[in-house]
């Protein structure tokens, strides 16, 4: 038979962008139909490491990126939302979860691929309602995946009939640890564990034995650490540790099954076949072995998450910087006194300041000193500042339900407008980060003077911070009248800097993509002392005892 060479690697390396562009459609369109779904289901179902299994191996299946599961997590651990123990079996689950796509394609379903994706084209392009688009999304997604499998699997039919491929695959299969490195080569290559499984599936067809293709999945679970490794650089310690538990995860598994190889091999044969009620077919074989590898792995793993904890510790020392996300004051067995409510909701608002006050140091430390480590800690505390406005406003809502006196009725709306206050203040922080990525990303030049300056307003906004909240945590009306006062004098200094720099620019002492960011920081540092003097109006006008 004769074989085009050059038709063979256009249909696989082709098939494999479909499978993968299919897979990252997929999981998108999933997420974005869960929405926060997704973060409120790991967040609060993960009060036990079992738990955690099961709500990581449920999401990650849902939308097929191990990745996207580990982000949120590890977004929870660095806001204080989740400790690394729980992170731990969530992980574990994912690591189950992403094995489901192996599962999809072993049920030969291809003939519904070109129907989905019509399907899903038409929903996405014409659906009116987000939902329907996301959906339509999913389907796209779907359809694309298996196009693309049926494309690599294709060419090696041929292949498997003119012998090509024979003495590869003996090799693998006479030298384990050559196939398990070239599962390794091949998942860092495409960096996508589920496209790498997918590869060796259509190898299968070509002839590849299910002793060859163990030692390959193996190696693609190793390969994947590759990419968590270098995902993890100059990441947060939390991060660093949550890269190191996939690590740990997978390389110490493949160890274990490698050493017991033959057996593992024979195992998964007669499982196979006792599900299949008869031969078992060499894609549900490779398919299931690759879960069952995560299923004993956590197994085997879960008893020791404390201890997996504390080596994890010590194998990655350091404390990030973390703002708790969660209340710490809202008690609902309170909500019956009102009085003792709102003091407790006041407390918690002035913890919601001190985080954005952080979150404002860290954008500008950030800046100044061209840092990305100090600006990564301005996203969890984000985070956490969101889930406190989320917090507090539901607890205020509670407190509004109950007996309230008039003085107490009027202090609720000063309270919830302060909270959302806080929350914007938070948000021109992290416009601080995004300008500070720009300035270090494009090397942008600043004078000593504009630096200066910057400092100047910064000073001049974070002592306003601190005077603001020891107003609204004392109910200080002598300290909230200094607030006002010192937005007069922010103002003044607002334009004074804004007019320096224009000079500058006409003097041409300044880059002019430079000065946008100058005045960028300059406005934002405005807006805050705007939000500021809203928090010490209510404290002046109508938080009064």
């Amino acid at each position: 038979m004769e074989i085009n060479i050059l038709n063979i690697i256009f249909s696989v390396v082709g098939g494999l962008g479909l499978f993968i562009y299919g897979l990252h459609l997929m999981g998108d369109g999933l997420q974005r139909v869960a929405g926060n779904k997704l973060r409120q289901t790991i967040k609060f179902l993960t009060a036990s490491p079992l738990r955690g299994v099961l709500v990581g191996t449920g999401i990650t299946a849902l939308i097929q990126c191990s990745s996207a599961t580990t982000v949120m997590v590890v977004g929870f651990v660095n806001a204080g939302l989740m400790t690394l123990a729980q992170s731990i079996g969530i992980i574990m689950g994912a690591n189950i979860g992403t094995t489901i796509t192996a599962q999809l394609i072993a049920f030969n379903i291809t003939q519904y691929a070109l129907p989905a994706i019509g399907v899903g084209l038409g929903l996405h392009l014409f659906g009116r309602r987000k939902v329907v688009k996301d959906i339509g999304q999913f389907l796209l997604g779907f359809g694309l995946l298996f196009l693309g499998f049926q494309f690599m699997k294709s060419p090696t039919i041929p292949l498997r009939e003119s012998g090509v491929l024979e003495g590869l695959f003996v090799s693998f299969s006479n030298n384990p640890f050559l196939a398990l490195l070239a599962g390794v080569i091949i998942t860092v290559i495409i960096q996508s564990s589920s496209a790498t499984i997918g590869v060796i599936m259509a190898l299968a067809v070509a002839g590849l034995s299910f002793e060859a293709a163990i030692p390959l999945l193996l190696g693609c679970n190793i390969g994947t650490c590759v990419k968590v490794t270098l995902a993890s650089i100059g990441a947060t310690v939390s991060a660093r540790r949550t890269a190191m538990v996939h690590i740990i995860f997978n390389i110490v598994g493949t160890m274990v099954v490698f050493s017991i190889l033959p057996f593992y091999t024979n195992f998964i044969r007669w499982l196979t076949g006792l599900l299949s009620f008869g031969p078992p077919a060499i894609d549900r074989e490779i398919a299931n072995a690759h879960t069952i590898f995560n299923i004993l792995n956590t197994i085997i793993f879960l008893p020791f998450i404390g201890v997996l904890v504390k080596v994890l510790k010590k194998v990655v020392p350091g404390e990030d910087k973390i703002a708790e996300g969660g209340p710490r004051y809202l008690e609902e067995h309170l909500l019956n006194t009102p009085s003792v409510a709102l003091e407790q909701a006041r407390r918690e608002i002035v913890r919601m300041l001190a985080i954005a006050r952080e979150m404002v140091r860290d954008g500008m430390n950030g800046f100044l000193n061209k840092d990305h480590r100090t600006l990564a800690r301005v996203a969890p505390q984000e985070t956490a500042v969101d889930n406190l406005q989320e917090a507090i406003t539901h607890y205020l809502v509670k407190v509004s339900e109950r007996d309230l006196t008039s003085h107490q009725a009027e202090q609720l709306p000063a309270l919830m407008h302060t909270v959302n206050d806080i929350e914007r203040i938070g948000d021109h922080a992290e416009n601080l980060v995004e300008l500070a990525e720009r300035t270090i990303g494009s090397k942008l030049p600043f004078t000593q003077t504009a630096i200066a300056e910057l400092r100047q307003f910064y000073n001049q906004t974070d002592a306003m911070i601190e005077k603001t909240s020891r107003a609204f945590e004392t109910n200080n009306q002598e300290l909230a009248k200094q607030v006002l006062q010192q937005e007069e004098q922010i103002n003044t200094l607002y334009s004074r800097l804004r007019q320096n720099h224009i000079q500058r620019l006409n003097e041409r002492q300044c880059y002019v993509l430079s000065g946008i960011v100058f005045l960028d920081f300059l406005n934002n540092f405005e807006k805050m002392g705007d939000h500021l003097t809203n928090i010490a109006e209510a404290t002046s006008d109508i938080l009064q005892d």
